[in-house]
């Protein structure tokens, strides 16, 4: 038999599509939120000096739980108490690693998500790896994810240790994360993949007093970065998809031809305090439409806004306060009602009929939305 060669590229199988035209609903299906995603307890200790700062929430919906990372990225339990105690001990701390350091960020599903107070981001791992040898999607986006959020904290670390405050380069850390990510899954712990890539970076302008808030937006394939201005109730930025044809997105990893340098695009938005951004995989956007998404994380500010809390009296004016958590879980909310109803009208089932396919209904897939708030730290 001939070595087993993974194609070029995958295409995204269609999910939830039962024999006879019905509908699955996968009863694995799990969600789950929170404000943040993990970090080491030495990251804390790191402080940036950027003027500004995320007030985040993410949350998460997957057709089904995530596969375990295979070792040596994980530490699995051991199979009998006659094994040395210092095995069982490593086995305690079920977070994966590589390279020594806990992994950042969350899988959920194929998806992964990454939740800080200065980079958020969003990837979405090709689904059909599952099938193939070796073939770990989740990994590698969470992988990607992970050494792309290091690149860009050192970044932010060096700039507040030096008096000099260099622009970013989100694309360079994209790229370096990239090829960490095929050293980290290549021999002897071989593990095949491809992801799609969207990242956030918030940085401040230097020339002008006072400073203001300045995104940088870096994408590779259909994951969408999208930035909303509530007190205009508008739409300011979205980023566009990245297709080889339809339903095979640009993506990182093996085989694939793309790469960051070459393929990933950079722009730089101007915020205001206030703004809304959102990292999403394309389980929002392939479900719901632009004025939908708009529409619905306005109201959810709206509720949050007049919703009483008796417990704290932190200001809750535009989403702040832990109101982007409720603001990404009514957009999940959203998005997965229109993902399970065979009979929706959703942005997928239109741009299928322009393909000449016959589909109706949403697109039943992994949903991940990361909400930040642009803030200004006080004093």
């Amino acid at each position: 038999m001939p070595p087993f060669k993974a194609p070029t590229l995958i295409r995204r199988p269609r999910l939830g599509v039962c024999l006879r035209g019905r509908r699955c609903v996968f009863s694995q299906a799990i969600t789950s939120d929170g404000i943040t995603t993990p970090v080491p307890d030495e990251a804390l200790l790191q402080k940036t000096k950027s003027p500004f700062y995320f007030d985040t929430g993410y949350a998460l919906y997957a057709k089904r739980p995530p596969r375990p990372f295979p070792p040596p990225f994980s530490s699995p339990p051991s199979g009998s108490f006659s094994d040395p105690l210092s095995t069982h001990n490593r086995s305690r701390d079920r977070r994966p690693y590589v390279n020594g350091e806990m992994i950042r960020g969350i899988t959920n599903g194929d998806d992964a998500v990454l939740v800080g107070e200065n980079f958020i981001g969003a990837n979405d791992g090709v689904g059909a790896w599952a099938t193939r040898p070796k073939g770990h999607a989740g990994l590698w986006s969470r992988l990607i994810l992970h050494f792309w959020a290091l690149e860009a904290e050192r970044y932010a670390y060096m700039s507040s240790s030096n008096d000099s405050d260099p622009e970013p380069d989100p694309v360079h850390y994209l790229q370096k994360a990239y090829e960490q990510t095929l050293s980290a899954t290549s021999q002897p712990t071989e593990w095949h993949g491809t992801t799609t890539a969207c990242g956030a970076l918030l940085h401040h302008t230097n020339n002008k007093y006072p400073a203001e808030p300045v995104l940088y937006v870096t994408n590779l394939g259909d994951s969408q970065i999208m930035v909303l201005r509530p007190k205009d109730q508008e739409v300011i930025y979205k980023t566009s998809e990245q297709w080889h044809w339809f339903d095979c997105p640009r993506q990182l990893g093996t085989n694939s031809p793309d790469t960051p340098n070459t393929n990933a695009v950079m722009d730089k938005v101007t915020l205001q305090e206030n703004d809304v951004v959102l990292a999403m995989s394309d389980g929002v956007p392939d479900n719901l439409w632009e004025h939908e998404i708009l529409q619905n994380v306005l109201g959810s500010i709206r509720i949050w806004e007049q919703k009483p809390d008796l417990e704290s009296s932190e200001d809750r004016a535009g989403g702040a306060g832990g109101g982007m958590l409720f603001v990404a879980q009514e957009l999940v909310k959203a998005a997965r009602a229109i993902a399970e109803d065979p009979f929706a009208e959703s942005p997928f089932m239109e741009r299928a009929v322009e393909e000449g396919l016959a589909m109706e209904g949403g697109k039943l897939d992994d949903i991940s939305v990361v909400a930040a708030l642009c803030r200004r730290r006080k004093g």
